[in-house]
Parts: structure tokens; C-alpha cells; sequence
């Protein structure tokens, strides 16, 4: 019995062998590679892919291209690795009525609306993403068949609903209310047993401490992480208590700047190094951008979010915003715009890690166009290093999400999720608005 199992064992690694073997082979040659560790980027690159991986990084002095090799030029251009947005919602797509959209398009959301979503972020060079909120089975499903190559789209790591003290009238299906510790641990043991990738909590400063601890202790016996809101005070404050392991968003307050006693609770946290940097999603352009869009409202007529949508929600998402200075969402932010820079210096000053992340999807913010536009405020408005930021968009968000070993930084071994511009991304980080080609785990899709 033991000489046929190691027969048939023997057979399996010989036929794996020989497929890798088989496996086409790309060779990326002449670009300027900014490999995602924060090094100097390297000149005249070379970056051999076989199959879904990487084989052999390096420059065209030690780096020799096989002579099977579809050569593929990148002269000229800046070479990263493919970006991360670590806050979407692939279920919404601009459109700036809620109520409406949640009441009319949920039948929609699993086969056309976020199958689109994930389909624009690849194609704007997003090749992982963080969808925070969406129904349970339309996430799983979703996540799934990108995973398995039946459709185009970001790799997607999904939270399903929404955690809150109690959901907004009709909106059940996506945000989960918690009755007392017992049922939040309920609803994240449901979630766990669903196959989500993380844990996300909003409105935590509505919750009981103790149905706060619950949640968050029994997300992080299943290993899954928890993301929560950062807007008000209290949020952060209950949060950093109970060890929440990245807070969303600057803020939607008018306040000038964090309270002291919050900032001595954050500078404790990231001072206790034992317990890894303390992350922040900031997802600031959807509020500093808006002024300009109101007033630039040409922008909107890009076509590239209609990819994947049916022409009369096309048209239905377009009459939503066709007036954008009338959208009450946004009636606060020109008050609460001139806060971003000062929240964003204080976090980073107090040893904070910041994540790219966008709230893509929220009106006018298209999944197409919100990741380089956050890119863009960090470097172009709030002065954070060009490196930084894409470190940001694609080295840190890699860490926390666990898979590190697999994307996240250009490196023999790793899937070759690999995006590549014309030009020095690093002095115009704008040129990331045009990303010229994608490739995701060995495959081109730009």
C-alpha cells in the first residue's frame, strides 16, 4: 500500500512539475521598478513571471531574460506593485440618493453592480481591495468567483455587514444590529462561519462597553480582524479600549482637530510595540475633492465607471448627481475640509501607519477614480512622501491583511500583481489617473 502511495505521489509531482514548466513566461524589461519596500527604485528593471508568480527580479545587467520569454517593454515607465484600496463598497457606485439606491438595487447587487465595482477597481490598477459592507452571501459569492477566475475583478477581502448597535430602517440585509454581548458574539460567529475576511463596526460608541468587547474578543478568536470607525471622539476612545486593529476615516466632524486626551490614547497605543503598529484608513478625498468636483463637475462625465453597468443604471446614477452643489451629504464639507490636513499631521506624528483607502463608492467617488485621487491629496495637498504613499497602497495593506507572503511588494515567489505607468509616478503621482498596464497574478489585463 505504502509503494503505491508513494507511486501515485511520485506521479502528481511530476505532473505538477511539468505544468509549471509549461507555464508561460513574461518578462517585464527596461522600467524604473519601485518594488513596494521603500528602497530606491530600481533603473532599467527586470521582472520574470511564470505563470500567476514571480521568478526573478532584477536589472538587466544580472537579470537575464529567457529565451521563451514574451518580452514585454516597460522603458519609460514607473513599475509597482498592483495598489490596494483598503476601504470600498463595491454594492454602491456613486449614486447619491441611499434610500433610494438601497431600496431599488439590492436584486442587482451580487450579478451586475459588484461584479462592476471590482472590475473598475482592476482596471484603475487596484488589484486588492477592502470591501467594507455589503450583504453576507452577495459578498462571499462575489469574493469567491473573482477568486476563482470566472469574472474580472480586485482581489476582495469582505467583511459582509456592517456591525452597529442597531441598523437604519431597511437596511437589515447589509448592517447587523447587536441585542447585548451574547448576540454580537452570535453575529460573529455567523460571519466567521460564512468565510468573511474581516470584522467591520460602525457607531461603536452607541454600543454597550460590554457588547463592544464582545464583538471585538470574539472576532479575534476566530482571527479575523475588526475595522472601525474613526469619526467621533468617543468612537476611538471605546475603540482603542477594547483593541480594535485599524479605524476608518478622519472624521465627519467640524472640530479643528482631535481632542488631546484622544491623541495621549493613541500615542500610548502605538508606543506599546509588542502589539504592531496601530493602522488608520484616513479616506479623505471623497470630503477634500468635493469643492472641486461641484465646481469642475466635468470630471463626472468619464465614462470609465460605466464599465459592467447597464445603460439605465448608468443613466439613473447620472440624473442622481447631475446637480452636485445640492447633495446634502455633502453640505458640511467646506467646514470640515480645512481639518483633513491637521487630523492627518496628527495621526502620523503620533507613529500611526496609514492605509490608503478611499470610501469608493460614495456619491460622485467612483471605484475607477477614487484610489489615485487619494494618492494624489496625500502627496499634492497634505505633502506626505511619494514613497510613503504608495507603501501605504500596497506594502502595508498586504501586512495587515495577513498575506504578505503572497502580494504586496514585487519579490521572487509572489503572485505578479503588477501594475505599470508611463512616467516617474514618484515626482507626479497624478499619472497613477491613466495606469497603462495590469497584471494580476501573471495575467494582463491592461
Amino acid at each position: 500500500m505504502n509503494k503505491k502511495l508513494l507511486f501515485f505521489v511520485s506521479l502528481v509531482l511530476i505532473g505538477l512539475l511539468h505544468r509549471a514548466q509549461e507555464a508561460p513566461v513574461k518578462a517585464l524589461v527596461g522600467g524604473t521598478l519601485i518594488d513596494g519596500y521603500g528602497s530606491d527604485p530600481i533603473q532599467n528593471s527586470v521582472i520574470i513571471i511564470q505563470g500567476e508568480r514571480i521568478l526573478a527580479v532584477g536589472n538587466q545587467d544580472n537579470t537575464p531574460v529567457p529565451n521563451n520569454a514574451e518580452v514585454i517593454s516597460t522603458e519609460g515607465m514607473s513599475v509597482l506593485p498592483g495598489l490596494w484600496d483598503m476601504h470600498v463598497h463595491t454594492m454602491i457606485n456613486g449614486h447619491a440618493d441611499y434610500d433610494y439606491w438601497d431600496k431599488t438595487y439590492p436584486p442587482l447587487f451580487e450579478d451586475v453592480i459588484m461584479p462592476a465595482s471590482a472590475h473598475q477597481l482592476l482596471m484603475a490598477g487596484v488589484t486588492s481591495a477592502r470591501d467594507l459592507g455589503a450583504p453576507l452571501e452577495a459578498s462571499i459569492a462575489v469574493r469567491d468567483a473573482i477568486n476563482s477566475g470566472k469574472i474580472p475583478g480586485a482581489t476582495l477581502y469582505v467583511s459582509g455587514p456592517f456591525i452597529q448597535h442597531k441598523p437604519y430602517p431597511g437596511t437589515e440585509d447589509f448592517r447587523w444590529g447587536v441585542d447585548g454581548p451574547e448576540d454580537g458574539k452570535r453575529k460573529i460567529q455567523k460571519l466567521a462561519k460564512a468565510g468573511v475576511d474581516v470584522i467591520k463596526l460602525i457607531d461603536q460608541d452607541q454600543m454597550t462597553m460590554a457588547e463592544l468587547k464582545a464583538v471585538v474578543d470574539e472576532a479575534h478568536k476566530y482571527n479575523l480582524k475588526v475595522v472601525a470607525h474613526g469619526h467621533r471622539p468617543e468612537e476611538i476612545r471605546r475603540g482603542l479600549q477594547v483593541g480594535v486593529d485599524c479605524f476608518e476615516h478622519t472624521g465627519l466632524s467640524s472640530a479643528p482637530a482631535y481632542p488631546e486626551d484622544v491623541m495621549e490614547m493613541i500615542r500610548e497605543r502605538t508606543a506599546q510595540m509588542n502589539l504592531g503598529p496601530l493602522f488608520w484608513c484616513p479616506t479623505v478625498e471623497g470630503l477634500y475633492n468635493y469643492k472641486y468636483v461641484r465646481d469642475n463637475p466635468e470630471k463626472l462625465d468619464n465614462d470609465s465607471w460605466h464599465l459592467g453597468l447597464p445603460d439605465s443604471v448608468v443613466t439613473d446614477i447620472r440624473n442622481s448627481i447631475k446637480h452636485p452643489d445640492q447633495l446634502p451629504y455633502f453640505q458640511l464639507t467646506p467646514i470640515r475640509k480645512p481639518t483633513l490636513r491637521t487630523k492627518i499631521r496628527q495621526l502620523m506624528d503620533a507613529g500611526v501607519v496609514l492605509l490608503v483607502g478611499t470610501d469608493s463608492g460614495i456619491p460622485m467617488k467612483f471605484h475607477s477614480q477614487s484610489t489615485w485621487n487619494e494618492l494624489d491629496v496625500w502627496v499634492n495637498e497634505f505633502g506626505i512622501d511619494p514613497m510613503y504613499a504608495i507603501r501605504a497602497a500596497t506594502y502595508w495593506p498586504a501586512l495587515w491583511m495577513g498575506v504578505s507572503d503572497d502580494v504586496g511588494t514585487i519579490t521572487p515567489g509572489k503572485y505578479a500583481d503588477i501594475i505599470a505607468v508611463n512616467g516617474d509616478v514618484l515626482r507626479y503621482i497624478s499619472l497613477l489617473q491613466d495606469v497603462d498596464m495590469v497584471i494580476k497574478r501573471g495575467t494582463r489585463y491592461k
